[in-house]
């Protein structure tokens, strides 16, 4: 391993943040051009009664700030305790796979039926990637 191995599920992580704000941003135009929204309500946040195409895009990036936060820490935790090797790596794209494919069933079906296994896999990721390092720690 070089040693940078860590890095790259935290990049592809934000890769996934900037198409969501992509597809927020054409999903909101799309609306603003159908006239079903007003550009109003978007430059003051009033978006009470924002319609679900554009609703549904927004929750999974506000998603992507929860969780996430967690991972993000982790990993670079993990890289500067010299426990970023191959279990650590793994579990971190285990956890980045499972939120491009939880986004993905977001903002089209949004069927909880998919979203909630997706997400309880990224959650045990975590949860396991957290314990690994705390194993680590202890032990090195």
């Amino acid at each position: 391993m070089t040693g940078y191995e860590m890095f790259w599920p935290m990049m592809a992580h934000a890769v996934l943040v900037f198409i969501l704000y992509a597809l927020l941003g054409w999903r909101r135009r799309v609306l603003v051009k159908a006239g079903r929204i007003q550009p109003a309500q978007f430059r003051e946040n009033h978006t009470a009664d924002e319609p679900a195409e554009s609703l549904v895009v927004r929750n999974s990036l506000a998603n992507q700030f929860e969780l996430p936060l967690l991972f993000h820490v982790g990993c670079i935790v993990l890289y500067t305790a010299q426990a970023d090797n191959l279990p650590a790596v793994i579990l971190a794209w285990i956890f980045v796979a499972t939120r491009y494919a939880h986004a993905f069933v977001h903002v089209t079906s949004n069927d909880l039926r998919y979203r909630s296994p997706l997400f309880t896999l990224g959650f045990a990721a975590l949860v396991c990637m957290w314990g690994w390092l705390g194993i680590w720690l202890a032990f090195s």
